[in-house]
């Protein structure tokens, strides 16, 4: 506690740009101190709360003004959640600071200056565009202000809703999220006041114990809704629950159930059952159609996976006679939506019900010329695996945000393809691996898109040519 008393405030700070993480940056001293939930214009009071070698990290205690930037939050859980940490900015504003935050991590990680730099493609619509979301039940309701300080009991203190930032045991109880179209917020608020009605009790995620646990919600521009609630244990509520789903919405293209009692909200393991419609919806892009299960990857945002399928499309570049890698395939998507503009196409995906879909999109959409694996990209990324598919001329790589494995570097230079189209949702880890790769490559183009208005989140598209 002797250390944290003397970490510095420092009095009216003129908070300056936004960096990485979407976190807001001012200095004093020369020395870079990074801010949470400040906008570049804000006057500020600062307590430090962290102090590295080279930089500080602080929190807000006071606004002596306020940004001439600030727009005013749509939501009324902003400020809590942590869906849309960025309503309090203009989207023009958004979009600038998205853009810049690709072109310092190329600049200040890769060491690379972009040639050609793109202005970022704009989402429209910038609410509603979710075609995921993951509620959780939780028996520990984020209190507001008002509440906490209320000294009578609570009736109850459940919630269905998103976790409040940093807090695994806490949850904001959600009436209208404005991330997802309809009738999103309806199954939830009905799941919640009918559990709440039969007194059925909610997740503790302190001493794993409760009843309900999680609530999928997934759709499509095709109209076709899929719900997914994942409770502890069988009991008979859990069934009326989804019957009363199915009474109120019988329209809805799959409901599905799943008994999770493991200590964690994954459910890749489990065993996801089916109670009304089909165990899949569709998405379609450009006339083909994608069949997603309840446990397939596909872009959240569905209208700029399109824009972001077009710009990788458009950077292969491709002329009907190469073989082209999609390294981290998921369902099939890209490969999938390149099929036609390429001789042969090989998908490689670590989920295996993911390749199966991605095998089922070809085959729905009579696609013949491509060949899907699963496994770790690292151990099926080998030599013997490509004197066997043949090397590819254009690669195309959609990694996790952490990024790609070294050896899955190595093996990309080792085959040497001509072009390479890196599709990241995370630019400090992209141009991480674009350093690596330089040694053979060069930079001549990136293509920000944004896919989540609102967060500090963005997409882009670096294409990667021969030296």
């Amino acid at each position: 506690m002797g250390r944290r008393k003397n970490l510095p405030l420092f009095e009216e700070v003129t908070i300056e740009n936004i960096g990485a993480e979407g976190k807001s940056i001012a200095r004093v001293d020369s020395m870079v101190v990074f801010v949470k939930d400040a906008v570049p214009g804000d006057v500020v009071d600062l307590q430090v709360f962290r102090k590295k070698g080279r930089y500080m990290e602080a929190r807000v205690v006071k606004y002596h003004s306020y940004s001439e930037q600030r727009t005013d939050p749509f939501c009324e859980h902003f400020g809590v959640c942590g869906g849309c940490k960025w309503q309090h900015l203009p989207y023009d504003r958004q979009l600038h600071y998205k853009e810049q935050q690709v072109v310092d991590a190329f600049r200040h990680i890769a060491g690379v200056e972009i040639p050609e730099t793109m202005p970022i493609l704009a989402s429209d619509p910038i609410t509603r565009y979710r075609n995921k979301m993951e509620y959780t039940f939780s028996n520990h309701r984020w209190l507001l202000d008002h509440e906490a300080k209320q000294e009578a009991p609570f009736e109850h203190t459940n919630a269905v809703g998103l976790h409040v930032p940093g807090r695994f045991d806490k949850v904001v109880d959600i009436q209208t999220c404005y991330h997802q179209v309809e009738p999103s917020n309806e199954i939830r608020n009905l799941l919640r006041d009918l559990a709440i009605e039969k007194g059925l009790s909610f997740y503790d995620h302190r001493t794993n114990e409760g009843f309900l646990r999680n609530l999928i919600i997934r759709t499509s521009s095709l109209g076709e809704v899929m719900v997914i609630l994942s409770v502890q244990y069988d009991q008979s509520e859990l069934y009326e629950l989804l019957d009363t789903v199915k009474e109120k919405y019988p329209d809805l293209t799959s409901l599905m159930y799943v008994i999770n009692p493991k200590k964690n909200e994954t459910l890749y393991d489990q065993d996801i059952k089916v109670w009304a419609g089909q165990d899949h919806i569709f998405e379609e892009l450009e006339g083909l159609k994608f069949k997603i299960g309840p446990k397939s990857f596909f872009q959240t945002n569905s209208y700029q996976a399109l824009r972001l399928y077009q710009v990788a499309r458009e950077f292969a570049d491709l002329k009907g006679d190469e073989i082209l890698y999609d390294l981290y395939t998921g369902t099939g998507t890209i490969a999938n939506f390149m099929a036609g503009k390429a001789s042969s196409v090989v998908g490689i995906e670590s989920v295996p019900e993911s390749i199966e879909d991605a095998k089922l999109n070809s085959e729905i959409n009579g696609i013949g010329n491509t060949h899907f694996f699963a496994g770790d990209m690292k151990d099926i990324f080998t030599d013997s695996f490509i004197a066997a598919y043949g090397k590819p001329d254009v690669l195309i790589t959609d990694p996790p945000r952490a990024g790609m494995h070294t050896k899955v570097v190595d093996q990309i230079l080792k085959i040497a393809p001509k072009r390479i189209v890196y599709v990241s949702c995370n630019p400090a880890t992209q141009a991480r691996d674009v350093e690596l790769l330089g040694r053979s490559y060069r930079v001549t183009k990136i293509q920000p898109v944004d896919m989540f208005p609102h967060t500090h989140h963005v997409e882009n598209v670096a294409l990667l040519e021969a030296i």
